[in-house]
């Protein structure tokens, strides 16, 4: 045999079987799946809101409880096939062979450092695959429109709601 078939063979054994593996998920029955990514969101949140959620521990824990739940409402609102777009990329990024295909490592996003999330959402926004661009956009775009749909955020951006009719109460 040469080394050539040889190294071709063993490539696309292996393929074949992470492949399988990754095709093959048994029903589990009992297990309450995760609709609302909620893991997943709880490690991305922090990155995106970065400066902008507050430093106690309580008052973050509800702004990024508050955000979570806006982001719920705010995908409930977007067309079917957004909601479809955004579930997909939650579906990849929780996935082993989805998370290969997006970030380059089988490591998941829970058990990344900070500055590890950072450079990853930084490769998806400068990347040359539209396809990264697109999910760094959007993921942006959610985060930060639920963030700031929020009233009690407003305040560290200076802004106050307009008073339609100042004198009249």
């Amino acid at each position: 045999m040469e080394r050539r078939t040889f190294l071709l063979a063993a490539l696309t054994g292996t393929a074949a079987l992470a492949l399988g593996s990754y095709l093959y998920l048994p029903e589990l029955e009992g297990i309450d799946t995760d609709q609302d990514h909620r893991v997943l969101l709880s490690v991305l949140l922090p990155v995106f809101l970065d400066g902008a959620l507050p430093e106690v521990e309580g008052p973050r824990l509800q702004a990024l409880n508050r955000t979570q739940e806006a982001i719920a409402a705010s995908m409930a609102v977007l067309p079917p096939y957004q909601q479809q777009e955004l579930q997909h990329l939650f579906g990849l990024l929780e996935a082993q062979l989805g998370l290969l295909l997006l970030t380059g490592s089988l490591t998941p996003l829970m058990l990344r450092s900070p500055s590890e999330l950072i450079r990853m959402l930084e490769r998806w926004r400068t990347s040359y695959v539209d396809l990264l661009v697109t999910a760094y956009q959007g993921l942006r775009e959610l985060v930060m429109a639920s963030f700031y749909a929020c009233p009690e955020h407003w305040a560290r951006l200076h802004y106050a709601k307009p008073r339609l009719f100042d004198g009249a109460q």
